[in-house]
């Protein structure tokens, strides 16, 4: 059996991973600036993370929802505390997208209404509901294409409110900060008025920070840099450093009831091992700090670099946007200097790192980002 080939691949092969480090089967050594998709919160293979794991392992790995699991309890209430969240519900499943799935079911139950806002250079998932509402034609599939998908122009308050006053949207959904999109910001009220709109046209505010959640804005959530409380808020990546969890934290007006939501292995023993573990060594570790501390200290240095891209972005949270392609300048990074970059589209370059990354980590980043420049304009 071959595997069906949908992603394009680089010729490398990691064999191991340390903080902010991977060597390839080869024995070549790599920085990793983008975190698997910003998915490593804590670093790579922290020892905290994997004795949590290994020791949960050796008791019990899993068992379905219709029992106990104190470690779902943990889970929320160190959540509800380090997220500055309390108040809110939890309920967990696997992945970003099947948050996005539940949030949108919920909004739907809760108002009894269909329609769903989101935005342009949106991202909410693959799974029907969640990519019928991200802004992507080419992974729409003919069975996913539906009328309760509005997507509208970003930060557009005024399209907002005219989709919404006809009466039938049930939530509107917007990332904290835009990641695949190419790293773009809400301008500085929108939030705050998607609340109010959301609030007089009886519709939920979902935010959705399955990327920019987890202390990778320099705020444990990205919709912290404002003073708005969404309804819902979805949650995955770097939740659990790797290993597969997601969630959606739900108001507390929201009353549940039994068959409302499920899910066979959301909430399982390893997964909470995995994410308890996390908050653990974001907490004990100030993580959400160092984001905040290296990723402004990355922004200002980038920003005196060169004129040839824009720098934005929040923590480590970054997206440089060139006026020309950077598929040879971010290989170079790779192969010549073994840095791992991300992409958005064919002009911008994004950096997602682990929120351990130290200065000294950045500084080799960005030797190598001048020398790389320079190379590519020879």
């Amino acid at each position: 059996m071959k595997l069906f080939d949908v992603y394009p691949l680089f010729d490398i092969t990691p064999v191991k991973a340390k903080g902010c480090r991977l060597w390839d089967s080869n024995g070549n050594k790599y920085l990793d600036l983008y975190g698997g998709h910003a998915v490593i919160s804590i670093g790579h293979s922290h020892p905290h993370y994997v004795e949590k794991i290994s020791t949960q392992l050796s008791q019990i790995g899993f068992y379905s929802n219709s029992v106990q699991n104190p470690l779902q309890t943990e889970l929320a209430e160190k959540l509800g505390k380090l997220s500055g969240c309390p108040d809110y519900q939890l309920f967990l499943c696997n992945s970003g997208a099947e948050a996005n799935e539940n949030a949108i079911k919920l909004a739907s139950f809760v108002t009894g209404k269909k329609k769903i806002v989101s935005y342009k250079k949106g991202f909410h998932g693959r799974t029907s509901a969640a990519v019928a509402i991200t802004d992507n034609p080419k992974i729409i599939a003919p069975v996913n294409e539906t009328d309760n998908a509005i997507i509208l122009p970003f930060n557009d308050i005024q399209a907002t409110e005219k989709a919404l006053k006809k009466g039938d949207v049930a939530a509107v959904i917007i990332e904290g900060i835009q990641g695949i999109g190419g790293i773009n910001i809400p301008k500085k009220n929108f939030l705050s008025e998607l609340k109010s709109l959301t609030e007089k046209y009886e519709a939920l505010l979902i935010l959705d920070e399955i990327q920019s959640g987890y202390g990778r804005s320099g705020e444990f959530f990205a919709f912290q840099h404002s003073n708005v409380k969404p309804d819902l808020i979805t949650i995955a990546k770097g939740m659990g450093n790797g290993f597969p969890i997601g969630g959606v934290l739900i108001k507390p007006q929201i009353e549940p009831w039994y068959g409302m939501l499920g899910t066979t292995f959301g909430g399982n023993h390893l997964a909470c091992a995995a994410a308890i573990a996390v908050l653990d060594v974001m907490q004990d570790e100030k993580l959400v700090k160092n984001s905040k501390t290296v990723g402004n200290y990355l922004m200002e240095k980038l920003s005196g670099i060169s004129d040839k891209y824009e720098v934005r972005g929040r923590g480590l949270m970054i997206g440089l946007e060139f006026t020309s392609p950077i598929k040879l300048l971010r290989q170079k990074l790779l192969f010549d200097f073994g840095i791992f970059t991300g992409v958005s589209g064919q002009n911008i370059i994004r950096l997602l790192p682990p929120l351990n990354i130290t200065i000294q980590e950045a500084d080799q980043f960005l030797t190598a980002f001048k020398k790389a420049l320079k190379e590519v304009a020879e």
